[in-house]
C-alpha cells in the first residue's frame, strides 16, 4: 500500500523522482532564483505539499534567513522531512500534516510554494487549494506551483508523451514502469494545461500571473498577490 499519492512510497521517492520527471532538480533552482530576484529578506516561506524536504533544504543551504512551515498531507513523507532538515533546529522551521486544501493560514508568508503536489486533485479542489495558497499570502507576496501538464491539443499531447517515454526508458524505468506511469495519468494524476493554470491563479486573485519555466510534460507558474 502507498503511504502517499505519488508513484513511490516515503522512502524510496527521493531516488525514482530523478528518473521519472525531466530537470527536477531545476524545478528548486528556478524557484530560488526567482525568490532571490525579489531582493526580500528575512524570508516567511509555506512549502505546501513539501514531499521529502526536497526544496527547504535546498533554499536552507543557501540562505540562513528564511523561515519554512512545511505542510504535506503524508506522515511518511514529512517524517523524511524532519528527518533531513534535523541539524537545522535553531532555524524557524514548523511541520504540519495537512494538505493544501485543509491549510488555513492567513496573510502569513511572503513565498508560497506547491511542488508536484495540486496534479492528484478535481478541478474545484485544486481552486480551493490555490484560494489557500492566495489566502496564506502577505500582500505582494508570491506563489509557483510546478505540477505536471498536459498539452493544448491531443495532436501535441501525444507527441510529448512519446518524449516522456524516451525518457523514462533512458534513465532505466523498466517496460512495466513505464506502463505504470502512463497509466497513472488520466486517473490517478490529473494535468491540465498552462492556460488554464494561469486561468485559476487569476480567478483566485492573482495580480499577476506568469509562466516561470516548462519542459516535457511540467510547468512552473507564478502570480504576485
Amino acid at each position: 500500500m502507498k503511504d502517499n499519492k505519488s508513484a513511490y512510497n516515503a522512502n524510496i521517492y527521493d531516488e525514482n523522482i530523478v528518473n521519472t520527471l525531466p530537470y527536477y532538480k531545476e524545478y528548486s533552482a528556478q524557484i530560488i532564483d526567482l525568490v532571490n530576484a525579489t531582493g526580500k529578506k528575512d524570508i516567511t516561506w509555506l512549502d505546501t505539499g513539501c514531499g521529502t524536504g526536497t526544496l527547504a533544504v535546498r533554499v536552507l543551504g543557501e540562505r540562513d534567513d528564511v523561515s519554512f512551515t512545511l505542510c504535506d498531507p503524508s506522515e511518511q513523507m514529512l517524517e523524511i522531512a524532519k528527518n533531513k532538515l534535523s541539524g537545522l533546529e535553531a532555524r524557524n522551521i514548523r511541520f504540519f500534516n495537512v494538505s493544501s486544501g485543509e491549510i488555513s493560514f492567513s496573510e502569513e508568508f511572503d513565498v508560497v510554494t506547491a511542488v508536484q503536489s495540486h496534479h492528484y486533485l478535481q478541478m474545484d479542489e485544486r481552486k480551493k487549494a490555490v484560494k489557500n495558497c492566495y489566502n496564506a499570502l502577505k500582500e505582494g507576496g508570491i506563489f509557483v506551483a510546478f505540477e505536471n501538464i498536459k498539452m493544448s491539443t491531443d495532436e501535441s499531447d501525444e507527441l510529448t508523451l512519446k518524449r516522456w517515454v524516451h525518457f523514462l526508458e533512458e534513465h532505466g524505468n523498466s517496460p512495466e514502469k513505464v506502463e505504470m506511469q502512463l497509466t497513472r495519468r488520466g486517473t490517478e494524476v490529473l494535468p491540465i494545461t498552462i492556460e488554464q493554470h494561469i486561468e485559476i491563479l487569476r480567478e483566485c486573485g492573482f495580480r499577476s500571473v506568469n509562466v516561470l519555466w516548462a519542459s516535457y510534460l511540467q510547468a512552473g507558474v507564478w502570480g504576485i498577490k
